[in-house]
């Protein structure tokens, strides 16, 4: 199995959705999130349910829980082996539209870009 690179989007201004996102997570949830993001590195296109799933137009979910708090990152793939974590985000019922609508407006800003749009490095 080839390892898949996992690259995390940045804003042009140099914010970073996703950490910032994780930033206000409780510790554990991020330890959780954190542990399904090296799941997606290690599996790639080929982690299913429960911890991802596809939602629509190319966009993915990666999925984990804490208490009653459904934790999601919304991620594409960039080619065969590099995968794009957009942002992240709580939810009780569907991931809302306009959040999956913010994950392709962002994998288009990478693809146009990639080395505005790239984060090097995530810390708690």
């Amino acid at each position: 199995m080839i390892k898949t690179t996992v690259v995390i989007y940045r804003e042009a201004d140099g914010t970073v959705p996703l950490r910032d996102w994780l930033k206000q997570q409780p510790g554990k949830a991020q330890d959780k999130c954190l542990a399904v993001m090296e799941m997606l590195s290690v599996w790639g296109n080929q982690l299913r349910r429960p911890v991802a799933d596809y939602l629509r137009d190319g966009i993915y979910e990666l999925r984990t829980r804490r208490g009653h708090v459904n934790y999601r990152i919304l991620y594409a793939f960039c080619g065969k082996n590099i995968v794009l974590l957009s942002h992240g985000l709580t939810k009780e019922a569907a991931i809302p539209p306009k959040e999956i609508e913010r994950a392709i407006k962002n994998l288009n800003r990478y693809r146009q870009n990639p080395k505005t749009h790239t984060f090097e490095g995530l810390t708690k």
